[in-house]
């Protein structure tokens, strides 16, 4: 009947998303083959374009072959159940509508890239790999090539093996762990696999064994090992189930070594297999009780319950070290009391090693932790996890953790609210984690609790005008004072000649007393590298980079100029190339310039630098924080990652050591960001036991922002910023979209930008600003021109973005600017 229908013309289709920049979906025939194993939210590997394979997602089946174009079949069904719920594809929907990109973007960036192959992966060969038996014949061809040359990409890898479709292919392999996907930034996916030991299937009987006893008898060290594997195995037990042995406790049972091991499997009396054992904590682990909440806390955690009975957002603005995180662990008790699941999410990587223990003490294995400094291996695990009926309770994690399945999710904590490591830059989806968070939670009937000591602008309008609730925690945990901060005028004491390098004198001293007490010090200075530019004494010459309109950082450690926005990196000139003079001087100062002069200063200290440099890895992170936490530094020197959150007992001292640098950005946001930097970085002093100090060195102690940084007034800081914006438009009164176009030649670069500005005219009238040239006006070889669009909140939201979407549209589809990039960035920071 089935069959008859099919010819009938009853075809289905499947419409998917491919991870590519393409806008709507396509649609592919689903083979007849295929019609009961296919799903919606299902992996498919479909052909795109003439030679080229990619993993796509079902979104649809239904019966309607496309208009306009012949469709193509499905090559190949991955999944048995979908990894791609119904509510994410909402979300999905939600994010590519909201933020004008397509979901192809949000599919590359939502999946890890183990669960997306494409012709373009790079395939990896397992050197370790031991085949528990004979591969399949297109597996092993696979195989070989790779063993000749060890990493190869699928489309080489096709063209070698002559196999049409490879793709499902390299996934079989995958999950046998042959081998592994190589990411862009060389991580390595692989899943976890050990080696395990059988009887071989002829074996498997009690008169086999008696004789393998007798023949083996000459033999004692292969005797003792097949002894010791039916006592771990339990063959000697009859009517129990075989327990699994791995090839290492056999081993290491055993006393044995692994050539007698081998002899038996090439005896054909025990056999070898791999199973897959996962990354992720299994063990069992002892939980405590929760630590009782302070009065002030009690009567803070009343008002965010009274909120989340009326409103689904609420924002706890507590001052630095005031408990705030004791007041989530409640809140996360009280959501897993009830079924639900939580996402908690931090700004920085570097927060996660701190609250991962915390968490951890009181909810053990009920936590999963997922950020992008994990192997892909390990979060393709943690997906499949929250797919499986064993979840997660509570997911910790970055912005990226909003993309991952939930079923249950009851609370959303996105601690440090304010941090713009929020907002995903490039690429697309240019995201606000926040502001996603919230409409991900409000798709699943779930509260959002913002959390921090210094509220974006935005955030704190809606929660003083109704639209969230508001709950305040003005005091520190057990009374403490919030730190003492001195202001030092270092213009005046440049001009006395009295500054000791970057350092005030009583920055020194205050340091020299700390180290004698045996307490702390945080350094706080916001650029990295050694100096942010070398300049010629005599000319004034500075070298900038070939590819982007920027001056060059030098990093002394690695003696060579770098450029920040492209990571290209150049050597230092022996001679200014404009004058030939030889004397090239740095100008400013960044984090490794601090370092070596703290050292010199007090050579008795033990120094760390928390930077971008010295933190690229995974464990880097950990091994500072857990360090600096247990004692092993004396003086931590850091970029803003120092400022998020961190939770140290004996800093004494903080040094802001210059806050102008702050301050010159040519941004409507920038006030209220070194707020929030110096604000936080001061609230690392003095967070147990004592008051702390906070050296604020500054060439102008006139402004209205450091007497608001000194006496923690972030409410004066909020209505001067309020009235600003609204007389000039800007967030929170007004939404903010800007337009990018780029391209690698400037005429065709502006004809396209005022062709994009007359259109966008044309529409949405006096709310376009330029086109003009960014602060950078070129990285990476290309020309950069912006476009800024002001939208009144009360303006549809929806008309905006089709009529953007339709400019858009209009521009690409002119001949001459088919090469032009052009981009929206909604919300922008």
């Amino acid at each position: 009947m089935v069959s008859f229908l099919y010819l009938c013309g009853m075809k289905k289709y499947a419409d998917v998303i491919v991870p590519l920049p393409i806008a709507g979906q396509y649609t592919y025939s689903i083979p007849q083959t295929a019609e009961d194993k296919i799903q919606t939210g299902c992996r498919v590997i479909v052909p795109f374009g003439k030679k080229k394979f990619y993993t796509a997602i079902v979104t649809r089946i239904h019966e309607t072959p496309p208009e306009t174009y012949e469709t193509k079949d499905i090559a190949e069904v991955l999944d048995e159940h979908p990894v791609l719920l119904k509510q994410q594809y909402r979300f999905w929907q939600w994010v590519a509508e909201y933020y004008l990109c397509t979901l192809g973007d949000v599919y590359k960036a939502a999946l890890p890239s183990g669960m997306k192959l494409e012709s373009e992966t790079l395939i990896e060969y397992n050197p370790d790999f031991e085949a528990a038996g004979p591969l399949p014949e297109k597996e092993q061809r696979v195989l070989n090539l790779l063993s000749a040359d060890t990493e190869q990409c699928v489309t080489q890898l096709e063209k070698g093996s002559g196999i049409r479709n490879l793709l499902p292919v390299i996934q079989s392999l995958l999950e046998k762990g042959a081998v592994f996907v190589k990411e862009e930034l060389k991580r390595t996916y692989r899943p976890r696999t050990e080696t395990r030991i059988r009887l071989a299937e002829t074996m498997r009987n009690e008169r086999s064994l008696h004789f393998l006893f007798d023949t083996l008898s000459r033999a004692p060290k292969q005797l003792a090992l097949l002894m010791k594997y039916i006592e771990l195995s339990g063959w000697a037990r009859p009517g129990d189930s075989l327990k699994e042995v791995t090839r290492n406790a056999l081993l290491e049972a055993a006393g044995a070594s692994a050539n007698a091991l081998n002899e038996l499997i090439r005896k054909k009396i025990f056999e070898t297999y791999h199973q897959e054992i996962g990354r992720l904590t299994k063990k069992d682990m002892d939980t405590a009780e929760l630590n009782p909440l302070s009065i002030a806390q009690q009567q803070a955690y009343r008002e965010i319950a009274d909120c989340f009975r009326t409103k689904n957002v609420c924002l706890l603005h507590g001052v630095t070290a005031s408990g705030k995180t004791e007041i989530y662990i409640h809140l996360i008790n009280e959501a897993l009391k009830a079924g639900k699941q939580v996402l908690y999410l931090l700004p920085e990587i570097a927060l996660t090693a701190q609250i991962t223990e915390r968490l951890r003490r009181f909810f053990g294995n009920r936590l999963g932790v997922y950020h992008s400094k994990y192997p892909d291996a390990e979060r393709v695990e943690i997906w499949k996890k929250q797919l499986s009926e064993h979840d997660y309770d509570i997911v910790l994690g970055v912005r990226s953790s909003i993309f991952l399945p939930f079923r249950r999710l009851g609370l959303v904590i996105v601690d440090e609210e304010h941090e713009n490591t929020y907002k995903q830059q490039d690429p697309a989806p240019r995201y606000h984690a926040r502001n996603a968070a919230i409409m991900l939670a409000s798709m699943y009937g779930a509260k959002t609790l913002l959390g921090t000591a210094t509220p974006s602008i935005e955030t704190y309008y809606n929660a003083t005008h109704g639209k969230y609730g508001l709950a305040r925690l003005t005091e520190r945990h057990q009374k403490i004072q919030l730190p003492h901060i001195e202001l030092v005028d270092i213009k005046e004491l440049a001009r006395k000649k009295r500054m000791i390098a970057q350092f005030s004198p009583l920055l020194v001293e205050k340091i020299r007393e700390a180290l004698k007490n045996k307490e702390q010090v945080i350094l706080f200075q916001n650029r990295r590298g050694f100096a942010p530019m070398i300049e010629c004494r005599t000319c004034g010459w500075v070298p900038r980079c070939k590819n982007c309109d920027v001056s060059l950082t030098y990093h002394k450690s690695l003696n060579q100029l770098t450029c920040h926005y492209c990571g290209y990196t150049y050597q230092i000139p022996k001679a200014c190339p404009a004058c030939g003079e030889t004397e090239l001087v740095n100008r400013g100062f960044g984090t490794e310039k601090i370092e070596d002069d703290v050292k010199a200063l007090f050579p008795e200290a033990r120094v760390a630098r928390m930077d971008l440099d010295t933190t690229r890895t995974r464990t880097a992170y950990e091994k500072i924080i857990a360090d600096f936490e247990n004692g092993r530094t004396d003086i931590l020197i850091g970029t803003q990652m120092v400022s998020k959150g961190l939770d140290f007992d004996h800093v004494s001292v903080v040094g802001i050591l210059n806050a102008d640098s702050m301050l010159n950005y040519p941004d409507f946001r920038s006030y209220e960001r070194a707020f929030q930097l110096m604000a936080q970085v001061a609230g690392r002093a003095g967070r147990k036991n004592r008051q702390g100090l906070v050296i604020l060195q500054t060439k102008s102690p006139d402004l209205p922002l450091i007497h608001e940084v000194m006496s923690n007034d972030y409410e004066r800081l909020y209505k001067e910023q309020v009235e600003e914006r609204s007389m000039f438009k800007y967030p929170p009164f007004y939404r903010l979209i800007y337009v990018y176009l780029k391209h690698r030649k400037e005429d065709i670069l502006s004809q396209a930008a005022d062709t994009a500005a007359l259109l966008l005219h044309q529409g949405l009238g006096d709310r376009i600003l330029g086109p003009d040239k960014p602060p950078v006006s070129r990285i990476q070889t290309l020309f950069i021109k912006k476009i800024v669009i002001k939208i009144e909140q009360t303006a549809s939201v929806k008309k905006v973005q089709a009529y953007l979407m339709q400019v858009q549209r209009a521009v690409m589809e002119d001949e001459r600017f088919r090469s032009v990039l052009i981009y929206y960035d909604v919300d922008p920071m």
